[in-house]
């Protein structure tokens, strides 16, 4: 519950390593209301816009979509006050507002506010958060309505469900996150270490049509 939520994160008693943060909560009555079960995180100021004139496609079995997808996007910082249009079926990546860790004990999921979605703004599609993840959260943001929206650093865009989690007491460290100390938007390749295996299928239909 945000009750509950508001106390780890406040509790003086739980030392730094154990001890569950998001910060900086500017208003514990708006972002952890009594009798709801999540906690509001806020839009920060950077947006990440796609470039779409700048490449072909996103092919993330390629060797070279480490070096394209850094040429796919553009950083743009929004002062707080001033604010990002985002166009019917665009897509950008945000950020969080707050830095967050979670401990050892704790995962947590990403669910957009249902006052945005029913504007047609669809909040996070990757939702998971681990349980060890240190920094700010990428939103996934695009605009499945009919008119563009007004997007302000500052206001409260998604809500943060925190679970506990069971682990085998024998295990000493959770896997790190490909994402985990992230300080702005960042994107990733989607086939990772499986990228090899696809390849030698892709060079065997080769062969085969040659």
């Amino acid at each position: 519950s945000a009750e509950i939520i508001k106390k780890l994160i406040l509790d003086p008693d739980v030392g730094p390593k154990d001890k569950l943060y998001i910060t900086p909560v500017l208003d514990w009555d708006l972002q952890a209301k009594p009798g709801n079960c999540s906690i509001d995180v806020r839009l920060g100021q950077t947006i990440r816009v796609p470039r779409r004139a700048k490449i072909a496609k996103l092919d993330h079995v390629s060797d070279e979509h480490e070096d394209i997808i850094a040429r796919y996007k553009d950083d743009h910082y929004i002062p707080i006050g001033d604010y990002f249009v985002l166009h019917p079926r665009q897509f950008v990546l945000g950020e969080t507002f707050e830095w967050i860790h979670l401990p050892r004990g704790f995962a947590a999921y990403v669910v957009g506010r249902s006052s945005w979605g029913r504007d047609g703004l669809v909040v996070a599609t990757a939702i998971g958060v681990h349980a060890g993840y240190s920094g700010v959260l990428t939103l996934e943001l695009s605009n499945i309505g009919e008119i563009p929206i007004c997007l302000y650093p500052g206001l409260t865009i998604a809500q943060l469900f925190i679970n506990r989690v069971e682990h085998d007491p024998q295990e000493t460290a959770f896997h790190r996150s490909t994402y985990s100390g992230s300080t702005s938007p960042s994107g990733g390749s989607a086939a990772g270490q499986e990228r090899k295996i696809i390849q030698k299928f892709g060079d065997r239909l080769k062969r085969k049509s040659e």
